[in-house]
């Protein structure tokens, strides 16, 4: 038979999503999961390829607003659900699926597609670089103690820092304060997710069958002067041996606006009783927290790859953010799979603004679309990439230039998946 790859239906949403759930693994997931999933899918964004009556291939994505260097909102197609059925690989599914989807965000002008990866070595040849990287630490909080600056007229100093105090709060009743400290924390750093209508509740999915043995979710304010400041929310997955209780705080998140929130949530989660140790999955690979802790090698910090970043239209994204130091370059790009983006782009910029076009004077640095895709977000340098050879300096002076200027203050960082 004929594979046809055509805009998904609502009605055919359960069996696209079950060949998305046999890609993965085919454990079904939660109803409460497969409810949130389905409200949030964008028909009008999502493919799929049919083999006769069965669904072999799903695809979409998401019409985020992306925060870049500089603190704008980018569109973003957030590209999700990619699945293959096993019985269909290498025979050109995923490749028909991506271009189709790519041709997509063009049409619609959306300058940037952003993907997170099962397994990372997929989606090079498609012209994604790894742009932002996460770190996942297991904090031993019974060896490891917090070093925070103290204000001396502060006299209950087990749950204050400066001022702020904290208290617990349901999920559910934090949620209004919890996004308003999120929306002001979004611009802050490159790689956050402004929020999209609906996506307040993926931070609040909390399945019974996915908590390993952990608690409920939890949720803590930090307040100062009646205005939230911070939140974090949490579990609990109790454990004991012939010592006593040594159960582990199991960290979804946590965000705070001020160094006095945030050192306060991280004391109340060091301080909580039956417990020794904080499983945090993801942070930011320059989180305070390793800069507040005594004794790094006891909180056990693995890097891994995070967001996986294309440009979409070279042109139109590297314009959308704004540049560390001045620059002017002339930018030599290859792009096998878009290759409405190959040719040469003049870059002029710095931390007011920039301007890409196509030009035909002669290039200064020679790189694919994967390579801008890495360095755009400024968490990986041009001269690392230069280092590994896939960056290739053709003017003196060009590489060294462009490198300090793509880079960010702060470490990009994808929030939460998607």
């Amino acid at each position: 038979m004929t594979m046809d790859l055509r805009v998904l239906r609502q009605a055919d949403w359960d069996q696209w999503y079950g060949t998305l759930e046999l890609a993965f693994g085919g454990v079904p997931e939660t109803p409460e999961e497969r409810t949130l999933w389905r409200e949030l899918t964008r028909f009008d964004r999502s493919i799929g390829v049919w083999d006769g009556p069965d669904v072999v291939g799903s695809a979409g994505s998401f019409a985020f607003r992306m925060a870049v260097p500089g603190g704008s909102l980018v569109p973003a197609a957030g590209v999700t659900m990619v699945g293959v059925r096993p019985t269909h690989r290498r025979q050109g599914v995923l490749t028909s699926m991506m271009r189709h989807l790519l041709e997509g965000v063009r049409d619609r002008g959306e300058p940037l597609a952003v993907l997170t990866a099962s397994e990372p070595g997929i989606y090079g040849r498609f012209g994604y670089g790894i742009a932002t990287h996460r770190i996942h630490a297991r904090v031993d909080t019974s060896r490891v103690r917090l070093v925070i600056p103290e204000d001396p007229s502060v006299t209950d100093t087990s749950y204050a820092t400066d001022g702020v105090r904290i208290r617990l709060s349901a999920p559910e009743d934090a949620r209004a304060a919890c996004e308003e400290v999120y929306a002001r924390r979004v611009t802050t750093r490159p790689g956050m997710l402004a929020r999209q209508p609906g996506w307040d509740a993926v931070p609040l999915l909390d399945p019974v069958d996915k908590r390993d043995g952990a608690s409920p979710l939890n949720c803590v304010l930090a307040e100062a002067d009646g205005e939230t400041v911070g939140y974090a929310r949490y579990a609990i997955r109790p454990s004991w041996d012939r010592r006593g209780p040594r159960g582990t705080v199991v960290l979804r998140d946590l965000e705070a606006l001020t160094p006095a929130a945030r050192a306060a949530l991280w004391r109340y989660l060091f301080g909580l009783d039956l417990t020794s140790g904080i499983d945090a999955f993801s942070l930011p690979v320059d989180d305070p927290l390793l800069q507040l802790v005594d004794d790094i090698r006891r909180c056990d910090v693995q890097v891994a790859d995070q967001l996986h970043l294309r440009l979409i239209d070279v042109g139109d994204a590297l314009a959308a953010r704004t540049y560390a130091a001045p620059v002017d370059v002339v930018l030599d790009v290859t792009d096998a799979f878009c290759p409405w983006n190959t040719g040469r782009w003049r870059l002029t910029g710095d931390a007011k603004g920039a301007t890409c076009a196509r030009t035909r004077d002669a290039a200064d640095l020679a790189l694919s679309v994967r390579e801008l895709g890495a360095a755009y977000l400024g968490g990986t340098s041009l001269a690392a990439l230069a280092g590994a050879g896939r960056v290739r300096e053709l003017r003196e002076g060009a590489l060294a230039e462009a490198s300090v200027a793509f880079m960010s203050a702060v470490a990009p960082w994808l929030p939460h998946g998607f």
